[in-house]
């Protein structure tokens, strides 16, 4: 038993008055509950990708005056229909925190066409056809929580509770009810439930009446939600509800509040004092178990202090206030735009969408690690802005911008005969060899492709856009870590199990070489000019001797048969075909590749089967045992997998 004394009983209610004044502020919910992905991809990405980043701004607007908004950008398959809405008893900005934290996740539903997701202050959903009606579908989810079973009694307050919430969410205006029922002295339920605006009254009703009955096979566990299609209801033990915000009182109360804030002020100086040491340690201590990580307010004030770092302003200057008719491409994560600088330099500016401050240490570990590499095939970054409202690179700006601009269009890929397309294989494969092999710490870019060799006036390739890289130490066989990168170009040992080599960039790089001599987008799945991936193509004409058929047209005035230009092309065919092998011990490295490739009196092995000959099969065939015997050295044979992989494509 603990002594009663007044001391601690005045400092006990100091202290809930503290916890009172402290949530009153609110709490955004952004606990992600439950994230839900179409099946159907997308129709066209360079439409859908800025119709979708076009809605989420729209509704980010709305969301600043009101807790729910709508938008529509686009037509036909690739429009984009979206709504998101903020449950009712969040404040203005903690229902813009929630939003922020939605629409930084759903994108990794791309490149599916379309998504939902619930966390426990608000819902976003995005689809290409108007859904604003929909109120129940096969996509409805019931969630529970079997921490701790309750009694009969419990019950029956959640049975009442959620009834009276179905009557009062379907009357109201905002579509938003919310409750507490008292179980006994000790114990209460409480029960929230919301219906998306877009809906009708009586769709809202049948919403809610659907929800009532499913949240009861909750019972009798201590927490309960219905993932509905147009509406949430949710139940608990546990007061999660944000406090009433009452806008005026009695003068009486009025002084009392004040008696007990001027007791309470030093108190709360103190408490809030010790909370901000306590999370200034416990991040320091977070960004310390990073490995290789730097801290973050060093590094911002080293770039601040350093060529690196360019005003907010002077960037958005350079771009004509991002005129559209400077925009440059756009990939998954950020829209580039051309910018000429006051004393007249021309530069290349990558606007990232989604700002998350939370990630600003990863962010500066990032320009720190491309700012330490400089070689002729790699795109110089020139420096980047953090202080504005959205995070942004400054990189050289190349005036015949990217690769795939000329090999995939039937014009200008009559302007890239051989002599300059191996030269531009040549010039990327010592950017990788220098990433690879060169640096302090090697880098493995992760996202290798025609869109990301960009080239400049001499046609010279250079690698851009580095996201995605990597360092690799190395005492490292290889990194376990999440999925990123381009559907098409990534291994298949990284794509089934995480597990990241150099040889990864490796597979990438033998896609490029591919595509660069036949003039085929490996990812062009939609048409019906060949369905086959390019990779399965390229194996069969090989094992057939028919090779010269997939040459790109546009260069066969230059590939007379038995002539040297036809004999360089082939020999890429087959060095492609060896950076794509199933097993990654048999993929050449950047250096022996570049050798193979130089060198005209270089023999070349004969590759084995690459993956996915079957596009179903998404396991590896362990083929390594079979062909030991003519194998490459290579220190990535061990297997790491990952629980969980998420796709991030660019």
């Amino acid at each position: 038993m603990v002594k009663s004394t007044h001391a601690p009983s005045i400092l006990i209610t100091l202290i809930v008055i503290l916890s009172l004044l402290i949530r009153s502020k609110g709490d955004a919910r952004s606990k992600i509950i439950n994230i839900t992905c179409d099946r159907q991809l997308e129709n066209n990405m360079t439409q859908f990708i800025p119709n979708f980043v076009r809605t989420m701004e729209i509704i980010g607007t709305l969301l600043r005056t009101s807790r729910n908004g709508t938008a529509l950008t686009g037509t036909g398959p690739d429009s984009n229909y979206g709504l998101a809405q903020c449950y009712g008893d969040l404040s203005s900005q903690d229902c813009i925190l929630c939003y922020a934290e939605a629409r930084t996740v759903l994108p990794s539903c791309f490149p599916n066409n379309g998504g939902r997701i619930y966390l426990d202050g608000c819902f976003m959903r995005v689809q290409n056809y108007s859904f604003y009606h929909e109120y129940t579908g096969p996509n409805d989810k019931l969630v529970c929580g079997n921490t701790t079973a309750k009694s009969g009694l419990f019950g029956a307050a959640v049975r009442q509770a959620v009834g009276n919430a179905v009557v009062e969410g379907s009357r109201n205006w905002d579509y938003f009810a919310r409750g507490e029922s008292v179980v006994n002295v000790n114990e209460s339920v409480f029960v929230m439930a919301e219906c998306w605006r877009s809906l009708t009254p009586a769709e809202c009703r049948a919403c809610l009446e659907n929800a009532s009955a499913a949240i009861s096979k909750c019972l009798p566990w201590s927490e309960g939600r219905v993932l509905n299609t147009g509406c949430f209801m949710r139940y608990s033990d546990t007061d999660f509800l944000n406090p009433i915000v009452v806008a005026t009182g009695s003068s009486n109360r009025g002084k009392i509040i004040a008696i007990v804030v001027s007791v309470v002020s030093s108190v709360t100086v103190l408490t809030v004092a010790l909370m901000i040491i306590l999370y200034i340690w416990k991040q320091r201590y977070i960004q310390k178990k990073r490995k290789g990580s730097y801290d973050a307010k060093k590094l911002s004030k080293m770039l601040n202090d350093s060529s690196l770092n360019f005003k907010y302003s002077t960037v958005e200057k350079a771009t004509g206030n991002w005129d559209e008719c400077n925009k440059l491409g756009q990939g998954g994560f950020g829209t580039v735009y051309k910018g000429i600088l006051s004393d007249g330099r021309e530069i290349a500016v990558k606007r990232l969408f989604f700002n998350n401050k939370f990630r600003a240490a990863d962010f500066y570990n990032e320009v720190n690690m491309i700012s330490s590499v400089e070689h002729k095939n790699l795109v110089r970054l020139l420096g980047c802005s953090c202080s504005g409202p959205e995070s942004i690179l400054v990189y050289e700006y190349l005036p015949n911008l990217s690769l795939d601009r000329f090999i995939f269009d039937a014009t200008k890929g009559k302007t890239l005969n051989w002599n300059k397309r191996f030269f531009i294989i040549i010039g990327t494969a010592e950017g990788l060899v220098y990433l690879h092999e060169n640096t302090k710490n090697r880098i493995i870019h992760r996202d290798i492709k025609a869109a990301n060799i960009l080239l400049d006036l001499r046609l010279r390739a250079k690698i851009a856009d580095f996201g995605l890289a990597r360092s690799f130490q190395d005492d490292k066989s290889h990194i376990s870590t999440a999925i990123a990168g381009t559907l098409g170009y990534m291994a298949p040992e990284y794509l089934a199990h995480g597990q990241l080599t150099e040889k990864a960039d490796v597979y990438s790089f033998g896609v490029l070489l591919l595509e660069i001599v036949t003039g085929m987008e490996n990812n062009k799945s939609k048409t019906t000019e060949y369905t086959d991936s390019l990779v399965s193509i390229a194996w069969k004409h090989f094992q057939e001797g028919t090779v010269d058929e997939i040459f790109d047209p546009n260069l066969m005035m230059h590939l007379y048969p038995n002539t040297n230009y036809h004999k360089e092309a082939k020999k890429v065919v087959q060095v492609g075909l060896l950076c794509t092998q199933e097993a990654p011990s048999l993929r050449p490295t950047m250096s022996m590749l570049l050798k193979m490739l130089a060198k005209d009196d270089e023999p070349l092995p004969l590759p084995s089967n690459p993956p996915f000959i079957d596009e179903k099969t998404m396991e590896l065939n362990d083929i390594s045992e079979k062909l030991q015997n003519y194998s490459y050295t290579d220190s990535s044979s061990s297997v790491a997998t990952v629980s969980q992989s998420h796709f991030y494509p660019r």
